[in-house]
């Protein structure tokens, strides 16, 4: 079928700021149900996930390995990358415009309508 007819890809990244969180898999539990959830509400129209990224990374730190990681299977697949929560993704509006930059479209669960 053409693509405008097939429905999005996306690909989910999850961040935890600290090991302890990454151990417990409480915050990448919530954030992975979080996307899940979302996609689920979305039907059809939803579309699938191609990749799933997980880190526990400081959200200061610009250089992520599994964000990069993220970043370069959305550019491959044609996905949207998703979150669960903005701030997840950052906390610094700088960051936002690095992340248009690399010309990935994203999406925050929480907050569908704050994209690039």
């Amino acid at each position: 079928p053409p693509a405008e007819l097939l429905a999005p890809t996306f690909v989910a990244y999850y961040r935890v700021s600290t090991d302890k969180q990454a151990t417990s898999g409480l915050g990448l539990a919530a954030q992975r149900a979080a996307v899940h959830a979302w996609l689920a509400s979305h039907g059809a129209n939803a579309g699938q996930l191609a990749a799933e990224y997980e880190e526990a990374e400081s959200g200061r730190r610009a250089a992520r390995p599994q964000l990069l990681r993220a970043l370069a299977a959305a550019r491959r697949h044609r996905a949207t990358l998703v979150v669960a929560k903005l701030d997840r993704l950052t906390r610094d509006p700088r960051f936002l415009g690095t992340l248009r930059d690399a010309r990935v479209p994203f999406v925050a669960a929480d907050n569908p309508h704050a994209t690039e």
